[in-house]
């Protein structure tokens, strides 16, 4: 009997310098090295270098993959406001919606029908671990507890050989803060 197919699509957002491409490189790697998935990486960036809108759209899937640009997301994760109000909307009725809570207001008028949200203060917690720029993985961890795309082991793996060197660790250890800020909220139940 064959296995159940499996096909996501994500767009990860916010703005230039928050690691948001490096996020969706790192999912795209772990499912494709170490889960024997197929995965796809489309980035985009405003005008500026840094501080203007960025997304990183992945898609990830068991079978080929014929077409890599989204337009109606199974999964969106929002570190930005702006990243929010254009993408949230795009999401397919019963996606799961995932937001920084620390920069990122929800407007629920705005979502589809059934969209799941979860938010963490990735930005807040990475500013409390020494290093704002690992908010990028703390919220990468926590959507990927909560979605299971990959398994944590394949994320390690991919974070040890992805971030700058010298960064491991406390890279790491932003992946398991987002790990267990996932795994907390779902055995309360949310």
């Amino acid at each position: 009997m064959a296995g159940k197919s499996e096909y996501k699509e994500i767009i990860i957002t916010g703005f230039g310098g928050q690691g948001i491409i490096l996020s969706g490189n790192i999912l795209g790697k772990a499912a494709t090295l170490f889960e024997k998935k197929n995965a796809t990486l489309i980035q985009s960036y405003g005008p500026e270098a840094r501080g203007g809108a960025c997304a990183a759209q992945v898609v990830v899937s068991s079978e080929a993959i014929e077409y890599p640009y989204i337009e109606n997301p199974h999964i969106v994760i929002c570190m930005s406001q702006e990243g929010f109000n254009i993408n949230a909307p795009k999401l397919v009725e019963g996606g799961v919606l995932f937001t920084d809570s620390s920069l990122v207001k929800i407007d629920s008028d705005i979502l589809p029908k059934n969209v799941k949200t979860y938010s963490i203060p990735a930005t807040k917690f990475a500013e409390e671990m020494g290093v704002k720029m690992m908010a990028n993985i703390i919220m990468l961890s926590f959507a990927i507890v909560v979605t299971g795309l990959v398994s944590h082991d394949s994320l390690r793996q991919t974070i040890e050989v992805s971030v700058p060197k010298g960064t491991e660790e406390k890279n790491l250890a932003g992946m398991e803060r987002g790990f267990k800020y996932g795994l907390d909220l779902q055995s309360e139940g949310k």
